[in-house]
């Protein structure tokens, strides 16, 4: 039986989103990461400038979340993370989120699996751990529940 524990909450500081536009797969867009936090009792520390999620959203509304950050730990450790993921749910509630309207998580579906890799020996139980997430999506930043899986 799977047994889920807390690992950290990470609020993730988002740049204005940059439109690609309709691409094969789905409309494309590249949202800049320029910062954030992440606190948790095994992991916390800051969000580091410079990565991004590059979103496709499907004709439907839904998305796909692929984004790729680095975290500093508390500790000066450097964690690469990279999370995939899906956003779904009623049209009106997608429009609400385009227009930066704050909206209930429990209105959607936003749901990740991050995975780490660091080579500083004090995290490396990150680089073979299994991750799930939650998400909520806000007018500048997106927060995220993750969960080590045991």
């Amino acid at each position: 039986m799977l047994e889920l524990a807390h690992l950290a909450d990470l609020t993730v500081e988002l740049a204005p989103p940059l439109e690609l536009g309709d691409a094969p797969k789905g409309r494309r867009r590249i949202i800049p990461i320029i910062g954030g936090t992440v606190s948790g009792e095994r992991l916390s520390g800051t969000i580091l400038p410079g990565g991004a999620d590059w979103q496709t959203v499907f004709a439907d509304g839904s998305a796909e979340l692929d984004t790729r950050y680095m975290i500093e730990t508390h500790d000066g450790a450097i964690i690469d993370i990279r999370n995939f993921g899906y956003r779904r749910g009623p049209a009106e509630v997608i429009a609400r989120l385009a227009r930066g309207e704050e909206v209930d998580a429990s209105d959607y579906y936003m749901r990740t699996t991050p995975r780490f890799e660091t080579g500083d020996p004090r995290y490396a139980w990150l680089n073979t751990t299994l991750v799930i997430g939650t998400g909520a999506r806000l007018k500048a930043a997106v927060t995220l529940t993750l969960y080590e899986v045991l």
